[in-house]
């Protein structure tokens, strides 16, 4: 059987996309996205092909120099049982090289900074998370980027009265 690669979202090479967390998108101002892997259980993996997850609430932070997710639910898994299954909201320890965590430990060490899931999907069977590194939204950065949506729109539609 041949699997078969599609770009979803600008990740090339996504074959399942699992969740996204539009939340942080409108909640942070993303500076650069970072992708990582995730050590998960089977019970886990399982959940997540179903598509069952949710990055709501969800953060990223640095420890004793290893990268953790925190407050990701993935469901467990239904027909694993009560025994084999895993808990909905552990820590899952991320995969990054040691130099990524290194000057990702830098930059949240500024004040502002914050590391959110953006998507959760499955590249080349992998299960992987992007991460976002961003400050926190104001209520006065909202009115600037509406505004500049606004006059991007108008801008466009000029264009093509003309």
């Amino acid at each position: 059987m041949v699997k078969t690669r599609r770009i979803q979202d600008g990740v090339p090479g996504m074959d399942l996309l699992v969740c996204r967390n539009p939340k942080a998108a409108a909640r942070y101002e993303i500076e650069e996205t970072l992708e990582v892997g995730l050590m998960l259980q089977g019970s886990e993996v399982k959940s997540l092909r179903q598509r069952r997850a949710d990055l709501e609430g969800a953060y990223a932070s640095v420890h004793d120099g290893e990268l953790w997710l925190h407050k990701a639910h993935i469901a467990p898994y239904e027909q694993g049982g009560p025994h084999f299954n895993h808990e909905p909201k552990r820590s899952r320890k991320c995969l990054a090289h040691k130099r990524e965590i290194e000057r990702l430990q830098g930059k949240l060490a500024t004040r502002g900074y914050s590391l959110v899931p953006l998507q959760l999907y499955f590249k080349s069977g992998h299960a992987k998370v992007q991460l976002g590194l961003g400050k926190g939204r104001k209520a006065h950065d909202d009115r600037e980027t509406i505004k500049r949506k606004v006059d991007l729109r108008e801008a466009r539609d000029a264009m093509k009265d003309r």
